[in-house]
This record gives structure tokens, sequence and C-alpha cells, in this order.
């Protein structure tokens, strides 16, 4: 059972490009063209998603969503941002108790709708055990999503930067109870890439690595147990 994140909604916006493209509108796209691959294309999986409309939702929302699901994979998909508009590429991210500036600054945007203090000294502690229990997972699958969104995209946008796996504290990660990654699927502040993240070729391409990843995740912990 995977679940399906489409960050932000609503009256949450998330990012907006040059352009006016929202990221919330962007992520739900994208979210459902990988529900929609997934079910095709790997019969025994079944997909939840945290909203298939426009809706505001809680990041607690989110978490409670899997968590009650008893989700085995959660993935949170969104577009980044930056102040500096050059900057580009495509990031996933695991859970960790990071001290890299970029990555809280990033962490701090997209905890935002949490609210100021939302996340205690018991969050911290309890994300750790979390992180403990689900990391080696967690950086299998972000190793596998990451290196298949970006096989995809290089074989028509071969400019497109591998930004790598990296790890930060982002609350719809610290709440879950499964292997979890978030997909920063690439720069709405960038006017190239908001463009591209607009398009169905685009989109397309991102859910069908990130379907890639997924499928190749599961693959690897069937051959592992039996």
């Amino acid at each position: 059972r995977v679940v399906i994140d489409a960050g932000h909604g609503g009256n949450d916006t998330g990012a907006i490009g040059p352009s006016g493209v929202k990221e919330k509108d962007i992520t739900l796209q994208i979210a459902k063209r990988v529900r929609d691959k997934l079910i095709a294309e790997i019969p025994d999986v079944e997909v939840v998603m945290t909203r298939d409309g426009d809706a505001t939702l809680a990041l607690q929302d989110r978490t409670n969503t899997a968590n009650t699901a008893a989700a085995d994979l959660f993935i949170s998909i969104h577009c980044n941002a930056s102040p500096l508009r050059r900057v580009r590429g495509v990031e996933t991210y695991t859970l960790n108790i990071t001290h890299d500036r970029y990555a809280m600054k990033l962490a701090a945007r997209e905890n935002a709708e949490a609210g100021e203090g939302s996340i205690s000294d018991l969050d911290f502690i309890l994300a750790d055990l979390a992180m403990k229990s689900n990391v080696d997972d967690s950086l299998r699958l972000g190793k596998q999503v990451q290196r298949s969104i970006m096989g995809n995209l290089k074989k028509r946008w071969s400019d497109v930067p591998d930004l790598g796996l990296k790890h930060a504290l982002f609350y719809v990660l610290m709440g879950t109870r499964m292997p979890s990654i978030l997909v920063e699927t690439s720069f709405l502040s960038n006017k190239s890439e908001e463009q591209r993240l607009a398009s169905v070729a685009y989109q397309e391409s991102i859910a069908d690595g990130l379907v890639d990843g997924v499928r190749a995740f599961i693959e690897e912990r069937q051959a592992f147990y039996q």
C-alpha cells in the first residue's frame, strides 16, 4: 500500500512561479499521474491519496492518512523554490536530524503550515526513533526514485541538474511510521523549470521515473526476503 501525498492545496498554494503557476496544482497533477501509473503497471500495489482535489490539509492530516491506512510506503510530492532564480534541479529527501542550513531552510518552508512551535522536543525524539526503524528502507527508496526520475528526465532534458538524495526534518516524514520520502520535482522559482513543470511531457516523465523507482524498490525487497 502506497500513500501519495500531493503537497500543499486549498488555501495553501505552496510556491508560485514567475508566471503564476502554483505548486499545489502541479503536485496534484503529478500525484494523479503517479497513482494511475502505479495502478496500471504494478497490480499488487494499492494506492491511497492524501488528497485528490484542491483541499486544504494540515500536515498532521497527511501523516494520519498514511498511518491509519497502515501504508507500506509514503511519497510526498513537492515543487522546489529558491530566492535565486537560476537554481534548478531535482532532489529527493529522507528524514534526518540535520544541521545542513539549506535543508533546514527548505524544511522550514514546507513545515510552515504546521504553525509556530508545533514541532516539540518530543516530536524530535519520536522522529529520531522512527528514523532508526525505517532509515535503511527510506534511503533505498529515495535512491531508487531519485535515480529513476533523473534517468527519465535526462532522455529529453539533458540539462536538468541531479541534486541527489538529501536529508531534512520535514514534518510529513517525521510523522509517518513507514519508509517515507519527499520529492522536490524541480524549481518553480526558475522560469524554465516552471514552464516544464506545467507541461504534460515533463509531468509524465517525472511520474514514470517515480513509478520505476517504486517498482525497483519493491523488486529489491522481494528478492531480499525470498
